[in-house]
């Protein structure tokens, strides 16, 4: 019987293509398709495909949220990240939430497919990529929420006069968490913690590039 394969993702254009490239597999089938997150948890439960590829950033319902509630519901769901992204914070969130494999957006169409086999039988399926950044063991941020809402802006290109008024906090205490950003980014200053959040998948930027389109 077919691999059956569920295809989280909101691009047409790369949904369309992960369904070629599965479908021309004798042994594998696409059932289902989603766009966000929200529908890949609904298509998951009416399919119960055998694999479900993840991309991780989607709107609404992020592809993060969706993999969590799946494996929460179905522990012994076997769900592949796809994503732009290979950053460590990336890659670890995608872990904690229960993926098997993490696989960046530019892979082979052979290792995609050897990756959907090997999570098929129940294992884990590293990349030479993922596994290097793994093995780097970069320390965990474990920035606060409001450490984090700080840099958010801080990547925006807010000074801290400008990020106080934002979040409605005092100035000093501003500087404080900015302080406390850089100690644990180990960053030199404000340029060197944005790109470090930016490189590692701390803060997406393209959230960002879109409040600054608003």
């Amino acid at each position: 019987m077919a691999v059956q394969i569920l295809i989280a993702e909101d691009h047409l254009i790369a949904r369309a293509g992960l369904s070629a490239i599965i479908n021309a597999q004798l042994d594998m089938t696409v059932v289902a398709e989603a766009n966000n997150g929200k529908q890949a948890i609904a298509l998951y439960r009416q399919h119960r495909p055998d694999v479900t590829l993840m991309d991780m950033r989607m709107p609404g319902t992020s592809g993060y949220e969706a993999a969590s509630k799946i494996r929460k519901d179905f522990p012994d769901a076997r769900i592949v990240a796809l994503s732009t992204y290979g950053g460590d914070e990336d890659i670890r969130r995608a872990f904690l939430v229960g993926v098997r494999a993490y696989l960046t957006k530019d892979v082979s169409h052979d290792e995609l497919i050897h990756a959907i086999r090997v999570v098929h039988t129940g294992r884990e399926y590293l990349t030479d990529t993922v596994a290097a950044v793994l093995a780097a063991r970069l320390p965990r941020t474990e920035l606060s929420a409001r450490e984090l809402e700080v840099l958010d802006l801080i990547v925006q290109g807010l000074s801290n006069k400008q990020i106080a008024f934002r979040l409605a906090i005092a100035e000093h205490t501003v500087k404080n968490h900015v302080k406390s950003i850089l100690s644990k980014l180990h960053a030199n200053d404000r340029t060197e913690a944005a790109t470090a959040a930016i490189r590692r998948g701390i803060v997406r930027l393209e959230t960002q590039l879109s409040v600054r389109d608003k």
